[in-house]
């Protein structure tokens, strides 16, 4: 998954074993362990420390996460439902689909050179014993399919390059 934190990109990652994640921000990675303790509660170990964190929703929809009494509105940037707002994406030039998590392609929805729309399905990733359908983030014409069905991808691998 990853959120928009003001002008940084937080990314966090399942870690595989029970409560365990990963996260990427600002070049930097590391792991830590979440417990929901109460609805909207969260326990975090990170680095030996302890910290709880407190989310929830506001009117127009968005997240806000608190830590040490510090609030901070996230924007959840889904690949499977393209990039909204006037990002890079929805700008000139191309726009490469990225794999969010390890997985494996499952489908192939387009061939290159078909014309798609902005929110269109290009292809199935199965990660987790779950299928997700990654979807074009702006209208174009596919370039490149760079994967195949049967492939397994990491996370951040290139998938559909539209232009």
């Amino acid at each position: 998954m990853k959120f928009s934190l003001g002008s940084e990109i937080l990314e966090l990652l399942p870690g595989g074993a029970g409560q365990a994640w990963t996260y990427r921000l600002r070049g930097e990675s590391g792991s830590f362990t979440a417990l929901e303790v109460e609805p909207g509660t969260y326990s975090i170990l990170l680095n030996g420390n302890s910290y709880e964190v407190r989310t929830g929703l506001l009117p127009d929809g968005q997240t806000w996460v608190e830590m040490a009494g510090r609030r901070q509105q996230l924007e959840l940037r889904d690949p499977r439902n393209g990039i909204a707002g006037n990002s890079a994406a929805q700008r000139a030039g191309q726009a490469i689909l990225k794999a969010p998590m390890p997985g494996k392609v499952v489908r192939i929805l387009v061939a290159e050179g078909d014309s798609v729309e902005a929110g269109q399905g290009l292809v199935v990733v199965e990660a987790m014993k779950m299928q997700n359908e990654m979807k074009a983030p702006r209208a174009g014409l596919v370039k490149s399919i760079k994967t195949k069905e049967g492939a397994t991808v990491a996370a951040g691998e290139g998938l559909v390059v539209i232009e």
